[in-house]
């Protein structure tokens, strides 16, 4: 008989594990994406107490099948990377027995999810999809650990080897005239009375095991004296790193890109790119191959820049198309570069103020634009599905979401829009989320929605409560919306709305969560989390 230690916990998320069950288990239920049509539980009469597993499984069917313990015991070990204590065998399965012989066939219909890297926002794609994530959390249940954070930042933690990197701003309180230059410079703006300002701040890298939640290190990257103001709801560490190779690039707009050594926590190098953002930096960074590609679109200059990841030198440096406002703050954004290969050639794709542009990002060459109107402070990252570009205008006199093939050349403005939808409930900050031929998104004040992403139908439409600035995630067929006041929405993908749970924590969620190895790494404005969905309590009791 295997050892306790080694017995298969139950874990419900979007990789549901299988589970034994000893005498005293009774009707543990998980939740696979499809979900709630999945149970394990003990079956039978008194003298079946040692006979163990029924799987309920649309497209497997509703029998009960039955497996005795010994003949589990006897199965070999196989490592499920995703739960801790390890599960024996890869998830999610069926287990189905004759009742009669009791003969043995074990169903893998998907292999356990590894501890993948999330080396960037929105993961090794960029489009926010995971594999596995945890569905159901609270700060009583599913949390395996929950680490204070120094300062300030919406960065979002990008994890690899074990290993989670952030970034944080420390701020020193404005003295009473750094305040009021503050108030005199943003008196006739329209967001004046939320902007903010920092007498000096200390902006730093944290490094934090993925395993204990404990900080390994601070690395310290920049000390900016009387920093520009930014807008209450943002922060001076707001753009996610990049780990690429064993480094990590740090990015925090105007004050300044770092290289660290995740080995050594040593800095390589450190570059400075000017440009006025009025209201704080957004815009995260990406690796492509040895550059490391940064928007710079501020109110004074809008340019793209690409540094060689070995020193920090500029390679490149392309201006943005001229635009027509000639109000700064209508010039700017705030958007992430998305890389994506279209007939086996790379192209950069970053929107900006007025202009949707992909760029060769060997070069910093101009491959197309798409004029899009007078959208600026765009932030959500593009989405790419093969066929087309999906992109947000941001803000404006209303919001769009355009479908662009990439397939032309110069100005495709007339001949390569697939669609376009506009409205007030496209998605301004968070990031849409592909799902099969589905888009999901959610605006900043909470109306989520789906589109056709052939046709730009909608599909429907719904308010969910509080406000968003977290970019969506997809796991399996299942979509997370992850508000402002610690609020987690998840819903079944699909051509209606079909919420399945919602999951709170203290504090705000401005960050987007890493999904890593079927776990959530989650920060909030004061603490970072790691939630497996299940708590530990409940894993040791469960053998």
């Amino acid at each position: 008989m295997l050892p306790s230690h080694s017995r298969p916990r139950f874990a419900p998320g979007a990789a549901v594990c299988c589970a034994r069950a000893f005498g005293g288990l009774r009707g543990a239920a998980s939740q696979r994406p499809d979900a709630r049509l999945w149970t394990v539980s003990r079956r039978g009469s008194a003298n079946r107490a040692s006979r163990v597993v029924v799987c309920y499984y649309r497209g497997v069917g509703r029998r009960s099948n039955f497996i005795r313990r010994d003949d589990w015991n006897a199965l070999p070990a196989q490592s499920c990377a995703s739960c801790s204590p390890p599960l024996l065998l890869p998830q999610p399965m069926v287990i189905a027995m004759h009742r009669v012989g009791l003969s043995l066939a074990i169903l893998a219909l998907a292999a356990a999810p590894a501890r993948a890297d999330w080396p960037q926002f929105r993961g090794p794609t960029g489009q926010g999809i995971a594999e596995a994530a945890p569905l159901t959390w609270s700060e009583d249940s599913g949390v395996t650990w929950k680490t204070p954070l120094p300062g300030r930042g919406w960065s979002s933690p990008v994890v690899a080897d074990g290993q989670i990197w952030l970034t944080t701003a420390v701020e020193t309180p404005p003295n009473a005239q750094q305040q009021e230059e503050t108030k005199a410079k943003f008196a006739d703006h329209p967001v004046g009375g939320e902007m903010g300002s920092a007498g000096a701040i200390d902006l730093s890298a944290i490094q934090i095991d993925f395993e204990t939640g404990e900080i390994v290190r601070t690395v310290p990257l920049f000390h900016v004296e009387s920093p520009q103001a930014i807008h209450g709801l943002n922060s001076y560490a707001s753009p996610t790193p990049v780990l690429a190779d064993g480094k990590c690039y740090c990015h925090f707009g105007a004050f300044g890109t770092a290289r660290v050594d995740c080995a050594s926590g040593e800095v390589d190098w450190r570059q400075t790119l000017s440009l006025d953002h009025i209201v704080g930096p957004g815009s995260s960074p990406a690796v492509f191959e040895d550059l490391l590609i940064i928007p710079c679109d501020g109110a004074d200059e809008q340019y793209v820049a690409a540094l060689e990841t070995s020193n920090g030198k500029i390679a490149w440096h392309t201006p943005r198309p001229p635009i027509r406002a000639t109000d700064g703050d209508l010039r700017k954004a705030f958007c992430t570069p998305l890389v994506i290969n279209v007939d086996g050639a790379a192209q950069a794709v970053i929107p900006g103020a007025q202009w949707f542009i992909a760029y060769d990002p060997r070069t910093g060459r101009e491959l197309w634009r798409v004029d899009h109107g007078d959208g600026f402070s765009n932030v959500p990252r593009p989405l790419y599905d093969g066929r087309n570009v999906f992109l947000c205008t941001g803000f404006g006199r209303q919001a769009g979401l355009l479908a662009i093939d990439p397939r032309g050349s110069g100005d495709v403005t007339e001949t390569h829009v697939t669609w376009r939808e506009d409205g007030k409930r496209i998605s301004t900050q968070p990031s849409p989320v592909l799902v099969g031929d589905r888009i999901y998104m959610i605006n900043d004040t909470g109306v989520a929605s789906c589109y056709d992403a052939s046709t730009g139908a909608e599909k429907w439409r719904k308010r969910i409560a509080g406000n968003y600035s977290a970019s969506l995630l997809a796991v399996d067929q299942r979509v997370y919306f992850f508000n402002r006041e610690g609020v987690t929405t998840v819903i079944a993908a699909g051509d209606e709305f079909d919420e399945i749970t919602k999951n709170t924590l203290d504090g705000s969620i401005m960050a987007t969560p890493a999904a890593v190895g079927g776990d959530l790494v989650l920060r909030t404005d004061t603490h970072l989390y790691r939630i497996i969905g299940v708590p530990p309590a409940a894993r040791l009791g469960m053998k």
